[in-house]
């Protein structure tokens, strides 16, 4: 997989605009300067959290006796769930009830930036090869940044492009995840078979 196709995957993964109605309404109790303050931080609170399993993911994989296969599986699962819930949201919205106040780590930086699928996939990405970590992390880094830049202006988004073109897109978004989840659980499958 080439860096541009993984910062794809990553940053479909991510699901920024899919995200933009919710941290909104998370972040209207607050005054402006406030709001981007706590956006910023989670942001980058979520960029460690997806490093971290990146880089380290390989040998907590290697600590509880995962082989790489389990984890394309289970990934693909994941990531097609996630997918489905993306095309057919439920009332309360994509990962259930968010708490009142001023959000701190949850769940903002997780799991909505850095969620599961996010970190099962920076993991998946780091133990397949980790010879091209560095790659892995500029494929990362692309990812978060452009998922910053459209949640930093999502209150110009929502704007410009209306809550129903951001449903059609999340929805979109849904999709390409739920063919790419079917196919990591089909190279999963494929390389168990091999081995």
């Amino acid at each position: 997989m080439s860096v541009a196709a993984a910062a794809i995957l990553l940053f479909l993964i991510l699901d920024p605009l899919g995200n933009v109605p919710v941290f909104l309404s998370l972040l209207k109790p607050l005054p402006p300067a406030r709001r981007r303050r706590v956006l910023v931080r989670e942001l980058l609170i979520a960029l460690g959290v997806l490093l971290v399993f990146l880089w380290l993911g390989q040998w907590v994989l290697q600590a509880m006796h995962l082989r790489q296969e389990s984890v394309s599986i289970a990934g693909g699962i994941v990531l097609f769930l996630i997918g489905l819930r993306m095309i057919f949201p439920t009332g309360e919205g994509l990962f259930g009830d968010t708490p009142e106040g001023e959000p701190f780590i949850v769940p903002m930086a997780i799991p909505m930036v850095a969620g599961p699928s996010g970190m099962a996939a920076v993991m998946l990405l780091g133990s397949q090869e980790p010879e091209r970590m560095l790659e892995w992390t500029a494929a990362l880094l692309i990812a978060w940044l452009a998922t910053a830049v459209i949640l930093y202006s999502a209150t110009y988004l929502y704007r410009l492009l209306g809550r129903g073109v951001l449903i059609a897109v999340e929805r979109l978004m849904g999709m390409l995840l739920v063919a790419l989840s079917v196919q990591m659980l089909l190279d999963g499958v494929a390389a168990y078979l091999k081995s």
